[in-house]
């Protein structure tokens, strides 16, 4: 439900930007009408607190206008963080494969924690694509999964920028 309200907020802050910088048709006629599309996405749904999860993303724009990453953390007892926000590269804008990160370095009360985390892509004209959500259980006795081969390139995309926090009564 947090996740969705989250979404809710993601979407309405790009309809006030979209507001105060142009209707969407403007925009339409200088980037095109076509949203992206994330075509494929994985993520490991078990890590070891401390490393680096990656969120692997393919995705697309026929119009080649994807702009920025958006992400939204989720943390079991916590609840939503602010929204993170990875640029895309022109070079890439037309099709992108690698991954952002969420790092949980310096995070051991992490340690049986559940963190989820929804990825959309917003274009130049302000189009999101539809939205990604994987989650991952934090253990000190568990192996990160790597993606299948030969779906994804291994390139940095980015840090999903958040301050993660400690549940209340766990230990910090």
């Amino acid at each position: 439900m947090r996740t969705k309200l989250a979404l809710i907020g993601m979407i309405l802050a790009g309809i006030v930007g979209c507001a105060h910088m142009g209707g969407i048709e403007e925009k339409e006629k200088i980037y095109g009408k076509n949203p992206p599309v994330i075509e494929q996405s994985f993520a490991s749904d078990q890590l070891r607190p401390g490393e680096q999860w990656k969120i692997y993303v393919r995705a697309s724009d026929p119009d080649g206008d994807m702009d920025t990453i958006f992400a939204v953390v989720e943390q079991a007892g916590i609840g939503s963080y602010p929204v993170g926000i990875t640029r895309i590269k022109g070079e890439i804008a037309k099709e992108l494969s690698g991954y952002v990160f969420l790092n949980t370095r310096g995070y051991d009360f992490l340690d049986g924690q559940k963190l989820s985390v929804s990825i959309e892509i917003r274009d130049k004209a302000g189009h999101r694509s539809q939205s990604v959500t994987h989650s991952v259980v934090l253990s000190s006795r568990q192996t990160q999964k790597s993606p299948p081969g030969g779906v994804f390139k291994e390139i940095d995309l980015g840090p999903i920028m958040v301050t993660l926090r400690p549940v209340s009564g766990s230990p910090r």
